[in-house]
């Protein structure tokens, strides 16, 4: 988007003090080593060595995609220096200006600057504004009745799970679809995908289908139709085709996954009241709120003695599925079996419902999780997934307060996708969580699983918008840490390059 002197600065030459396309040089020439490391080719099963030899010898490669060729053209317009770093300060300075003088220039260039960014970031309405607030009332009464429920049902979480539109054809009954929509979640029912949307999550999406502000939200509960032929091929084996993480080579026992030293996931729930179709672990969750989803008492048991034998584990991460969107009894028992374990001094509980299902954090509940805690010797945090601002409501902010009063952290790991990518688009979602108490912990930007290719975002997107925010916005709330998944290996930092060098550099600390 192009905008005059007048309107706004020119940038400067991009060769400048920063670094310009000589950082973008050293960084895409990192990179490019990486992907040509042995190991890395090993690892992913496809060597771009081999798609180089093959491009000088005009060897025909149908099975790479226009947005391969996207990535690495721009991988190599980068390494030979054709491209744009825009520096942080606009315009160029008054010559011979110091002291108050260049400050005060500096500050009133800067305020130019940031009425550019809060330009950006206003395109993407939230959930806290009148006009949302009025919206959601109305959209909230009409779900409501058509599910013959009162606006007192509605505010309670018991219903909510009762209510579950598990059914393409009732959620059709209570958020308008477009076409597209209606023909991709059309075979769910057919072929028992998991799918399900809370009534509250179906009152955040708009009667107006083409606004486009609820775009984020639909995405994240109405699959495209590549998504849903993937699952249905691959439906009798589900675990081989969509477990990208091999996560059944890292359970040591049922119920429990294990990939790093310290820390250990427990999985006693298998399922959630609502379905993310990007779900990492779309092959195992169960039908939304499947009563047979919790394990067997005899399984948790073992789970747990497993993670009381290994001193190692120090911290555990109970998710599942969505362990709050079991009864309290059920989730208390095993969260406090969890705490008695002498070596555990964190227990992390992974959850959406602060999101799909605010309700649930009652006042009774967040009360019974801050009992958990024993400052100096154990802490309780919750991660959350707010995907956009458009979700964050004044119920949201009920809930992560009441859970904040404990002294329980709310952390949020937002999942990168096509739709949250617009410049400055997760920017305004991270402005807006530290205002109601959330803290940005990752920016996941899911890679390899094929049934996703309509979501995947370039990892290069993703390092622009850190390089871009880097000075642009507050620290606190500047992009979170960023990470990204290798097969087999779980989730790898972006700053990291330790999973794409050789052994052998590695050991000696050349990473």
């Amino acid at each position: 988007e192009e905008v005059s002197r007048e309107q706004y600065f020119q940038f400067k030459d991009p060769v400048d003090a920063e670094g310009g396309p000589l950082r973008a040089v050293r960084d895409a020439a990192r990179v490019l080593r990486g992907m040509l490391n042995k190991r890395s080719e090993q690892r992913a099963g496809f060597s771009i060595a081999q798609v180089l030899m093959d491009t000088t010898r005009s060897v025909d490669r149908p099975d790479l995609s226009p947005a391969f060729w996207a990535d690495l053209t721009h991988l190599f317009l980068a390494l030979t220096g054709r491209v744009e770093v825009a520096p942080w300060i606009p315009g160029e300075p008054t010559p011979g200006l110091q002291g108050r003088d260049a400050a005060i220039e500096r500050s009133g260039r800067l305020d130019l600057l940031w009425e550019h960014v809060q330009g950006r970031m206003q395109r993407f309405p939230d959930g806290l504004s009148r006009e949302s607030r009025d919206r959601r009332l109305g959209r909230e009464r009409e779900v409501a009745a058509a599910l013959g429920g009162t606006p007192e049902d509605f505010e309670d979480w018991r219903w909510q799970v009762a209510n579950v539109l598990k059914d393409p054809t009732r959620l059709a009954r209570v958020v308008p679809l477009s076409d597209p929509e209606r023909e991709a979640i059309a075979p769910l029912t057919l072929h028992r995908l998991p799918f399900g949307v809370t009534p509250y999550y179906a009152s955040l999406m708009d009667d107006e289908v083409d606004a486009g502000r609820d775009r984020a939200l639909r995405a994240q509960v109405i699959p495209p139709g590549d998504y849903v032929r993937d699952m249905v091929e691959s439906r009798d084996q589900r675990q081989c085709a969509f477990d990208f993480m091999l996560e059944r080579d890292t359970s040591p026992v049922d119920l429990v996954t294990r990939r790093y030293p310290a820390i250990a996931i427990l999985k006693p729930y298998n399922t959630c009241p609502q379905i993310c179709v990007y779900c990492q672990r779309n092959w195992e969750i169960d039908q939304a709120m499947d009563p047979a989803a919790l394990a067997s008492p005899e399984s948790i048991d073992d789970a747990i003695a497993w993670i009381r034998d290994h001193p190692s584990v120090r911290e555990v991460l109970v998710t599942g599925g969505d362990p709050l969107a079991l009864a309290d009894g059920p989730l208390l028992d095993i969260l406090q079996r969890v705490a008695a374990i002498p070596h555990v001094d964190m227990i992390r509980i992974g959850t959406r419902t602060p999101v799909t299902l605010p309700m649930r954090i009652t006042p009774e509940l967040a009360s019974r999780l801050g009992a958990l805690r024993e400052p100096g010797r154990r802490d309780v945090c919750v991660v959350t997934h707010v995907q956009h601002p458009y979700e964050v409501t004044p119920r949201m902010v009920t809930a992560i307060e009441r859970l904040r009063r404990q002294g329980i952290t709310v952390l949020n790991q937002l999942v990168y996708t096509l739709h949250v990518s617009r410049r400055f688009e997760a920017a305004s979602l991270r402005m807006l969580l530290r205002r109601i108490g959330i803290e940005p912990y990752y920016t996941f930007l899911p890679k390899g699983k094929e049934e996703l290719a309509a979501y995947r975002v370039p990892l290069a997107r993703l390092v622009q918008e850190q390089a871009e925010e880097a000075r642009l916005l507050p620290g606190s709330r500047r992009t979170d840490e960023a990470v990204y998944n290798v097969p087999g290996l779980g989730k790898n930092y972006l700053r990291a390059f330790q999973h794409r060098a050789d052994a052998g550099d590695v050991h000696a600390g050349r990473q």
